[in-house]
């Protein structure tokens, strides 16, 4: 009875703010607009675009190892607890002995070289990208930039960038070609980290947009998961004029007050109200909230305090692998919680999810990640009642992290296309599921330029008309 309480009082708050401003607010956003500096001291202009390659000096590798060679395990997991209390202790040390005696990061470095890496300064900052063109296309490709989150990286996204670059692969056709752009949110990855507060995920679609202006260009399509999603979600409403379509796979919407009332009433009779899919993942509501409490503490550490946990997770590999590791058993098989492993080597092997790792581990930069999360929570008062209006579709994993309601996108993203539920996957779906995810890309997509064709039709009609009338008046 508390949840139904709690989740009414809710509804009514949000109801009432909305209606007290019912219309976008654009205003609200002027701040976000025009040029900042994230440095210390003032930006050096530099608008050149220059090619990076991925090499750690061999004195980081060697301190890397006797880390590793001194590591100290913690106490064993209790018996028959899998990943339940956290990650499990016997499947950390065989993690620990892989990276030990097999893992080869000079292989590795190879594979992050395989597509071309750049660097451009934005900002004051060094903004780290990968950039691929379609391998041939007897059409024009279509830009397509594609955002990580957290504890991701531009990594995730090599599994389907050849899909997307080279549209003969897995179903594809000519009129499938993307030039694909991926870059590292500022303090992930290669990209230099802020050194003032206030760098949020606003200010990062700011950022990206000017990306995309300075590789020329004035339009593009945008995907996001995670941290990516709000990014994209954020550049659509800033500039709208620029982004074609917006793809996501992770909800950054609050349910609208009258579908937390029909979420309401509709636990007394689920199948009147939902779908069989929808209404396992929101009913009883009791389990779907406290399955949001038991997975979300680590995002209220990291609003709060990130720096204090970030001294503990720069300090050791193992701890920093530790960490991230249980986020990619729960965010992607909840199910995977009571087994050793997690059940995380069913979807990825050693070196993919060392490989992720590491990255934030040679760039020391997994506080200035986690800041991500306190810094953006000034983002959300002001576009939280800005719809988004440039086209959408939205691929909805199984095991996402929280539900996801079509209802509850069309609050928000009032040109929802398409919404698809995708048959397997969960939080890390282009690292996980790549070939589904590109299938839902090109299909959204073509949705997006069929509608642009018609919109483009419709306005000729429209002028054409306007021109015979203004001449059928003339000549009389």
């Amino acid at each position: 009875m508390i949840i139904y309480v709690v989740l009414a009082l809710v509804g009514l708050l949000v109801y009432l703010k909305q209606k007290k401003n019912s219309r976008d607010d654009f205003s609200s956003l002027a701040s976000y607009y025009g040029d900042h500096c994230w440095t210390a001291e003032d930006e050096v202009f530099d608008s050149e675009v220059h090619p990076f390659k991925i090499e750690i000096e061999s004195a980081q590798l060697d301190d890397f190892r006797t880390r590793i060679e001194n590591t100290r395990f913690s106490m064993p997991s209790l018996k028959d607890t899998g990943f339940t209390y956290g990650v499990n202790s016997e499947f950390m040390q065989d993690v620990v002995k892989y990276w030990r005696d097999s893992f080869d990061w000079r292989k590795q470095e190879e594979e992050l070289n395989r597509f071309p890496n750049f660097k451009t300064k934005i900002e004051g900052l060094d903004i780290h990208f990968v950039h691929v063109k379609p391998v041939s296309s007897k059409n024009q490709a279509k830009p397509l930039m594609m955002v990580h989150g957290w504890p991701g990286s531009f990594y995730e996204f090599y599994k389907i960038i050849p899909m997307l670059t080279n549209p003969t692969l897995h179903g594809g056709n000519e009129t499938d070609a993307f030039e694909v752009i991926v870059p590292s949110i500022p303090g992930f990855g290669f990209s230099q980290s802020a050194e003032v507060k206030g760098l949020g995920s606003l200010h990062c679609a700011r950022i990206f947009h000017k990306l995309m202006l300075r590789l020329g260009h004035k339009e593009y399509y945008l995907q996001g998961g995670d941290f990516g999603s709000y990014i994209t979600t954020h550049l659509s409403r800033l500039y709208p004029n620029a982004v074609k379509g917006l793809h996501l796979n992770f909800n950054t919407t609050s349910f609208p007050p009258l579908l937390i009332l029909k979420i309401l009433v509709g636990s007394f009779a689920p199948s009147l109200f939902f779908d069989k899919e929808t209404a396992n993942k929101l009913y009883p509501l009791k389990s779907m909230v406290l399955e949001q409490l038991l997975e979300t503490g680590y995002s209220h550490i990291q609003a709060t305090k990130p720096d204090t946990i970030g001294y503990s997770l720069s300090d050791s590999p193992v701890g920093l692998a530790a960490y991230i590791l249980e986020k990619f058993s729960t965010a992607t098989d909840p199910n995977g919680r009571e087994k050793n492993d997690g059940d995380i080597l069913k979807y990825w092997n050693y070196d993919e999810l060392l490989t992720n790792i590491m990255i934030y581990w040679w760039n020391g930069n997994i506080t200035s990640t986690m800041r991500l999360y306190k810094e953006s929570l000034a983002d959300h008062a002001p576009t939280s009642n800005i719809k988004v209006r440039v086209p959408v579709g939205y691929a909805s994993m199984p095991n996402e992290l929280g539900p996801c309601i079509r209802g509850q996108l069309e609050a928000t993203y009032k040109r929802l296309l398409s919404f698809t539920r995708i048959s397997e996957g969960g939080h890390f779906a282009a690292f996980q599921v790549p070939h589904l995810l590109v299938e839902d890309i090109r299909n959204f997509v073509r949705l997006a330029e069929n509608e642009k064709a018609r919109q483009s039709f419709r306005e000729a009609e429209c002028r054409q008309q306007f021109k015979q009338t203004h001449l059928d008046r003339v000549s009389q």
